[in-house]
């Protein structure tokens, strides 16, 4: 086995450890922040709950395209920005419901789950600052790591809102921001997917 073959397994290695660690970080604190959502009527936590199973399955995927060719990354990459995309949507649809419907939101349940959230996403954002500038299926992770501590940092703020005014407007608001950052996300990435794939065909 030649030195370089065994970089390229040292990075692979790395790679899927760091990716491993953050799937599971996201599927716990979607679980948490869903539950949440649905006992506090926050559309703000909800979306953070959507963000971190989207997030979840962008992980996943990127797992399943470590060691692989730059295609397949890109592909990879590729998915995770139209899943990206979908949840956003949903996360939008909600919001919307809510607006039409009404809520109350619970200002303390959004602002110590969305402590908790933001704690587990700086953990993320930590682990894969690394890899902020390696493969497309890697920055990819980036972007949504990043994405997602200026999400529950808005998640927080609505709550204190809410508090303040007595109102579920800010959690609304937050909501459809939270909204429009998921589908931006997926689609800078499906940008850099659509480049990685056409430096493969180069």
């Amino acid at each position: 086995m030649s030195d370089c073959d065994c970089g390229f397994e040292a990075a692979d290695a790395a790679q899927r450890q760091v990716l491993r660690a953050l799937l599971g970080i996201n599927l716990a604190m979607f679980v948490v922040e869903l539950g949440a959502g649905l006992y506090a009527e926050s559309a703000g936590l909800l979306a953070d709950a959507l963000d971190m199973l989207a997030d979840a399955m962008v992980y996943a995927i990127g797992l399943a395209a470590v060691g692989g060719a730059l295609a397949v990354k890109a592909r990879a990459a590729s998915l995770s920005g139209w899943l990206q995309i979908l949840l956003g949507t949903m996360v939008a649809v909600e919001v919307l419901r809510r607006l039409v419907y009404g809520s109350e939101p619970m200002s303390v349940a959004m602002v110590g789950v969305g402590g908790l959230a933001l704690l587990a996403n700086v953990t993320c954002l930590v682990l894969i600052s690394s890899h902020r500038k390696g493969e497309v299926h890697m920055r990819a992770s980036w972007i949504f790591s990043r994405n997602d501590v200026i999400a529950n940092l808005g998640v927080i703020v609505a709550g204190v809102l809410v508090a303040m005014t007595a109102s579920r407007l800010p959690d609304l608001v937050i909501g459809a921001a939270l909204s429009l950052l998921v589908i931006r996300g997926g689609i800078t990435i499906l940008g850099e997917a659509r480049s990685a794939d056409a430096g493969c065909r180069t």
